[in-house]
């Protein structure tokens, strides 16, 4: 399947979406009403048509921008510090041995829990919206990367030992290429995860950001408000997670099915 019909598809299954989002909505089934309220559920044009307004208005850039920068410094901080920390895990085993119950002990914290915490520890500004999106991004790449680099194979270290390769050629030419591929699959995710830090910190207590604009739609029942506040973190998901695919494709040029994609 090429990339035009594939991306045709896509579009047709949200448009399906929204067209039984509109019917339901806006078609008279018992009584004359609908089968879903617009009070409760809105109707997809007057989502879109919030949307487009906040836009042209500009009055979301700011709060689009907050929520960028909360979710660009806990997406790079807690993927740099899970891919370290994966690293150093994987090639010292006493070291992985002593810290896996306290590892397993804090990735079983539940992070919503932790956010009143950061707030007290770091204001309301935007690191504490920061360290929870990295704790939940941190666990997924360090995961990743470790179990990565423990999946190497044994037959390609004695190989490559045996042409003489020391520990930072290893580093290089072993161990990191074959972390990538799991790495970037948790970026994926992590994208996501760090988005849902911000916003959700952002709910608890700020005077701005998308989590804040949501949460004010939904104090005074604005269902319009707080869908449209939901398409714009799809959106905005959808954009980063592209990003992460670039450069994806990029640094994993080597493989056939990416070399085929990039020719």
């Amino acid at each position: 399947m090429n990339r035009a019909t594939l991306i045709l598809l896509q579009a047709l299954v949200g448009f399906a979406f929204l067209l039984i989002w509109h019917l339901l909505t806006t078609v008279p089934v018992f009584d004359g009403k609908p089968l879903f309220a617009p009070f409760f559920f809105s109707t997809p044009l007057d989502v879109l048509a919030r949307t487009w307004k906040d836009f042209a208005s500009g009055e979301i850039w700011r709060h689009l921008g907050i929520t960028l920068l909360e979710t660009v410094l806990a997406f790079v901080i807690g993927a740099a510090g899970g891919i370290v920390v994966g690293f150093a895990f994987a090639r010292r085993e006493l070291l992985a041995a002593v810290f896996d119950p306290y590892v397993k002990a804090a990735n079983a914290l539940p992070r919503v829990v932790l956010a009143p915490i950061f707030a007290l520890w770091f204001g309301l500004g935007i690191w504490s919206k920061v360290a929870l999106g990295f704790t939940l991004v941190f666990f997924i790449v360090f995961f990743n990367v470790y179990q990565g680099v423990k999946e190497v194979s044994p037959t390609v270290l004695a190989n490559a030992r045996m042409l003489g390769m020391n520990e930072r050629q290893l580093l290089r030419h072993v161990y990191w290429p074959a972390a990538l591929t799991w790495m970037f699959s948790s970026l994926h995710t992590s994208v996501g995860f760090a988005l849902v830090g911000s916003v959700v910190g952002e709910y608890l207590g700020s005077a701005a950001g998308l989590g804040y604009k949501i949460h004010e739609a939904e104090s005074v029942f604005d269902v319009t408000g707080v869908f449209s506040g939901m398409l714009i973190l799809a959106l905005f998901v959808i954009v980063i997670d592209t990003c992460v695919t670039f450069i994806e494709n990029r640094l994993l040029v080597w493989r056939p099915d990416t070399a085929a994609k990039t020719a």
